[in-house]
């Protein structure tokens, strides 16, 4: 059997199956579950086999955080912090826009950025209706705001999760890593947005009046659970900061802070697991098992040698291919499935050369991240704030969105370039 019939149906089922999540025509989850399927089906891989592809760490903080936030969300705590800070920006729709995006960013890099735009974006459209103002401009910068702020750490953002998962970089590392270049590309973006949106968001000064109307106190619904929930969301990110001191992983940190919060709030955990996205839990696993089939057949092995045939094992030339490589193709696929591609490729790459690949994972980690800011497409994040628009008749087309963020996105490739040199290559 020649090599490329030996690679053809695997090779087959994945680059099929990536088009058509890329198309849209059939959900996600639905066409990895098949394209796992038929790999054990035609016996490419067997059934236990493909279950030991899958990342049980990435699923386990995953289900973890979002038992935490589906509760901590019943208290009124996000509309809360929403309408706090448009009435810092007492109604001015420049200082409202940036202060949204900072609320945004840190609770992308606290929480996760899926979380986050399901959460503040409802209360952003209700304060821009308020302000009888185009949503839109809010909505985008909120979109940049969360990719960016998930950037800076473990939990924020899926891509970071499976680095994470897969290398033992802890949340510490991500953040000592990660989170200054974050701040610097975070500043230059909200500079950026305020000059292209400063003539086009004017609003009447009876409508600022409206915002300072809106009562706060009002959307905490329940006191004694935003306490617990508080107190235990700050143990689990002690926790993450601490777990390689202790010798625990950060999946084991997220369910035990998720069972702690069941334990105590008392809430009917039907309820409570009905609130985790499940087609999201079941689509990584699905993924997984396809990139499970790649790695198995040795293809992924293959493409690594050719990465560092072609750049002569170079670790500077590596780094920067990675990086705008991802950057590319996150901005028109989705990161998650790409980074769990490139995963298994770069440790073939690690275990094929004599330099330390850590600035390789934090080359993926920004290249993924923020290279998800570049079109519609290209996070999780996006297509959520775009449907979200859908649903409340306004409309983010594709062009209308690639205009402000593709350019944007290349600056802060241009940027991470600049940071990768002087602090992993000089």
């Amino acid at each position: 059997m020649t090599p490329i019939i030996q690679y053809l149906p695997v090779l087959t089922i994945f680059i099929l199956t990536y088009i058509i999540i890329v198309s849209e025509k059939v959900h996600r989850t639905t066409i990895t579950f098949v394209g796992a399927i038929l790999l054990i089906v035609l016996d490419i891989l067997n059934f236990d086999k493909a279950i030991g592809y899958i990342d049980f760490h990435t699923i386990g903080l995953l289900i973890g955080m979002m038992i935490i936030v589906s509760i901590m969300k019943t208290t009124g705590a996000f509309q809360y912090m929403a309408i706090k800070a448009a009435k810092k920006a007492k109604g001015k729709p420049i200082p409202l826009l940036i202060t949204l995006a900072i609320v945004t960013a840190i609770f992308s890099a606290l929480l996760d950025n899926v979380t986050t735009v399901l959460l503040i974006v409802p209360v952003t459209i209700v304060l821009t209706e308020a302000l009888e103002i185009n949503p839109i401009p809010f909505l985008i910068t909120q979109i940049l705001a969360s990719n960016i702020g998930g950037t800076a750490t473990l939990i924020g953002d899926p891509p970071n999760i499976m680095i994470g998962s897969q290398t033992g970089l802890g949340f510490l590392d991500f953040i000592v890593n990660l989170l200054p270049v974050v701040m610097i590309i975070f500043t230059v973006t909200l500079l950026i947005l305020k000059r292209i949106y400063k003539e086009q968001l004017v609003v009447d000064e009876k409508n600022m009046k409206k915002i300072m109307g809106f009562n706060e106190n009002l959307a905490i619904t329940d006191k004694a659970m935003l306490f617990k929930s508080l107190t235990v969301i700050i143990l689990t990110i002690v926790g993450f900061t601490i777990h390689q001191f202790i010798g625990m992983e950060n999946s084991t940190v997220a369910l035990t802070g998720a069972a702690i919060l069941l334990l105590i709030s008392k809430v009917d955990p039907e309820h409570v697991l009905k609130e985790v996205e499940w087609t999201t839990i079941f689509f990584f696993a699905f993924l997984f098992i396809l990139v499970g089939g790649l790695e198995h057949t040795g293809l992924l092995d293959i493409v690594a040698n050719k990465i560092v045939s072609l750049t002569h094992g170079n670790l500077f030339l590596t780094t920067m291919l990675i990086l705008w490589f991802s950057a590319i193709m996150s901005a028109f696929l989705d990161n998650i499935p790409y980074v769990a591609t490139m995963i298994p490729i770069l440790q073939s790459i690690g275990a094929q050369s004599s330099f330390d690949i850590e600035p390789l994972w934090w080359a993926l980690s920004l290249g993924a991240c923020l290279g998800g800011n570049g079109t519609l497409i290209g996070a999780s994040a996006n297509v959520i704030v775009a449907g979200i628009l859908e649903k409340n008749n306004y409309k983010l087309s594709f062009v209308q969105y690639f205009k402000i963020a593709f350019p944007i996105m290349i600056l802060s490739i241009a940027i991470s370039t600049i940071y990768i040199y002087l602090i992993y290559l000089r």
